[in-house]
This record gives C-alpha cells, sequence and structure tokens, in this order.
C-alpha cells in the first residue's frame, strides 16, 4: 500500500489554463493570485506581448501576454480574461509577473509517472520553456518553465536586478 506522503512526493499541483485553444499548466505553488483582466498601463517601446505594468497592492508587476508570447496571435479579451500572477525565480530574486490568458481551466495533481520530457523539435524551435508534457483526461497538457519563459530575451533582468 502506497503511503500518502510518498503519493505527496511523487506528484505535484499544477494550475491549467487556455492558450488558442490549448490546455498549459503552472505549478500551483508558483501562483500568487488570479484576477480578472484589468486595465494596465502600457509601457513605450515594450515589445508587443508586454501589456504594460499593473499596481498589485503597491508593488508594480510587469503583464504579458502569453499568446502574443507565444505568437498565436491577439485574442479580444473577454469575462474569461484573466490575469494568473507567478512568482518567477531570477538569478537570486524572485519576481511577481502577470501572464494574461484567455481562461482558468482547471487544477490537477501529476504524478511524476504521468510527466514526459519536452520532445526534441529540432532546428528553430526551443523547447527549453517547456518543463513536461502530460496526458490527463485524454488531453495533453504542456507544463511550462517559467523561470526560462520569463528570464529570456526582453523579460531578463540585467546584472543589477533591473529589467
Amino acid at each position: 500500500m502506497t503511503d500518502v506522503t510518498d503519493m505527496l512526493v511523487d506528484s505535484r499541483q499544477v494550475l491549467t489554463f487556455i492558450l488558442a485553444e490549448e490546455e498549459y499548466a503552472v505549478d500551483i505553488l508558483r501562483v500568487q493570485e488570479i484576477r480578472g483582466w484589468s486595465a494596465v498601463t502600457r509601457i513605450p517601446n515594450a515589445p508587443d506581448y508586454m501589456k504594460g505594468v499593473l499596481n498589485l497592492r503597491g508593488a508594480i508587476i510587469p503583464v504579458i501576454d502569453l499568446r502574443l508570447r507565444f505568437g498565436f496571435g491577439a485574442r479580444a479579451y473577454d469575462q474569461t480574461t484573466v490575469i494568473v500572477v507567478v512568482w518567477v525565480n531570477s538569478g537570486d530574486r524572485q519576481r511577481s509577473i502577470g501572464l494574461v490568458v484567455d481562461a482558468v481551466a482547471e487544477t490537477y495533481a501529476i504524478s511524476n509517472d504521468e510527466m514526459s520530457p519536452a520532445p526534441l523539435m529540432g532546428a528553430g524551435v526551443e523547447p527549453d520553456f517547456i518543463e513536461g508534457l502530460a496526458t490527463l483526461d485524454e488531453k495533453m497538457i504542456i507544463l511550462l518553465n517559467l523561470d526560462y519563459l520569463l528570464n529570456s530575451g526582453d523579460l531578463a533582468l540585467d546584472e543589477s536586478g533591473s529589467e
């Protein structure tokens, strides 16, 4: 018989959300909060996927549209559009970033046995932002590596800790 403690160590809780009709997941321990879409303050010369910044109880956080970050194209925001505020490790710091997603889906406990590594994709496709893939309820869920995804390219912090 499997001990409950063993089950907790061998699985992880994830929050899933929808982007362009696909389901993505982040570790639930990285989720700070989920909020409905609200207007943000635009930042001049920012990449198109950086929607702006949001004042979250006195902390100014960047807000990223994941559809645009992944190259899926824009979609009008509606009543299901939410901002998932997540914790991201950036070197020796931790920071909050808001992710605009089409809708929140489910929470799941995914066992290590259900996880597969990201496939090798070939030239021009960089799978480093994928931590793993899981098949649950007959659908494929992509678990995102937030630290890689939100610390690469225009989102990387310089050595002084500024963006």
